[in-house]
């Protein structure tokens, strides 16, 4: 485990627009914002923050709790990326245009808070939000999401941000807390979440549960059914060619039992969503759109993928119009050339024979 820095108490540092900051009424100045890179890695890693929190409980779309237990144990799950990195670069934009729009006035973070009962529990909140004589009465969490996650932000705030927010509230302490959202980069959209102390106690609770088990102790999370955790296992372990790993057998039907029977329930529901898809079509008929009054039932508009091999067989002439040479990787080349770096970036799939054990 990596060593645990101690707490150290919450002081005032330099704030927006004059405010003056104040003690969060749970926590304490673990770490400032101004520390080293390899320490706040350090920090992150031997507690829970408000990033972990929807991964923990299968709520992210993006990691589950095998992400969380493997960046725990050092070994990263995430790296860098372009939409990362602009996120991090307008957060200050989206705080400022949140504190100008709603007129709440904003306070910079000293850096990582830790709950003072539990030393596992921290958080780094984007901003502080202040009442008009300058105290800190909440936190701002500030997200850039695009155009097509309108409709989850107009109608709250969606499971991840809003559990990010309410564990920010249960280390803090604080009453209330806002998250804004710069949507398709031209529409902000800002919401307020109350403190739910029965939220609060639940997160505490649940989250040191699993913390101890899976952090301090060690041991692996459950399987779960999540795509996020299925890409994770396939580029997690560097294969090891024609290796075999020992299987009980008891263990190994029942899980071949349980694969064949969800395939085929899934071949069945396949087929009985085809049947009902196909019923709406012979409905839609060439309409694009099929309603009920004024309300739009369904649509069956030609916007799917657009059928190549068809064009150029029936339109050679402008097929070769509009065909441009566009740089490829030569993958069967840099396997020949390369093998150990071609099967570094291969991901591995899982296949079960028919025939039984």
């Amino acid at each position: 485990m990596t060593t645990t820095i101690e707490p150290t108490p919450l002081f005032d540092v330099p704030a927006e627009a004059g405010t003056t900051l104040v003690e969060a009424p749970t926590a304490r100045l673990l770490l400032p914002a101004d520390a080293p890179e390899e320490q706040w890695h350090a920090v992150r890693a031997a507690g829970i923050g408000g990033s972990d929190v929807a991964a923990i409980l299968g709520l992210d779309k993006y990691r589950g709790p095998r992400h969380v237990y493997e960046d725990k144990h050092g070994r990263p799950t995430f790296k860098g990326n372009e939409a990362a990195e602009i996120g991090t670069e307008i957060e200050g934009f989206i705080a400022a245009l949140f504190s100008k729009r709603s007129g709440v006035p904003i306070a910079m973070p000293p850096g990582t808070l830790v709950h003072a009962e539990h030393d596992w529990a921290r958080v780094n909140v984007d901003r502080y939000t202040c009442d008009a004589d300058g105290i800190v009465t909440g936190l701002l969490e500030c997200k850039n999401r695009s155009a097509y996650q309108l409709d989850d932000w107009e109608e709250g705030v969606p499971d991840a941000p809003a559990l990010q927010t309410h564990w920010g509230m249960a280390v803090g302490g604080w009453t209330h807390g806002y998250v804004a959202a710069l949507v398709g980069g031209n529409r902000l959209i800002w919401h307020r979440l109350e403190r739910d102390e029965e939220m609060v106690a639940y997160l505490l609770d649940y989250c040191g549960k699993w913390f101890q088990r899976h952090v301090v102790e060690g041991f692996e999370p459950d399987a779960d059914g999540l795509e996020s955790t299925t890409e994770l296992l396939s580029k997690l372990w560097s294969v090891k060619a024609e290796a075999v790993a020992e299987v009980e057998v008891t263990q190994a039907k029942e899980l071949r039992a349980r694969h064949a029977d969800v395939k085929a329930r899934q071949k069945a529901l396949a087929e009985e969503l085809r049947l009902v898809e196909t019923e709406m079509k012979l409905l839609t008929g060439e309409n694009e759109v099929a309603k009920c009054g004024k309300q739009a039932a369904w649509t069956w508009k030609a916007n799917g993928t657009f059928a190549s091999k068809q064009f150029a067989e029936a339109h050679p002439d402008l097929a070769a119009e509009y065909t441009h040479m566009a740089p490829a990787l030569d993958m069967t080349r840099l396997k020949e050339e390369q093998p150990k770096v071609y099967a570094e970036f291969r991901a591995r799939k899982l296949l079960v024979p028919a025939k039984g054990i």
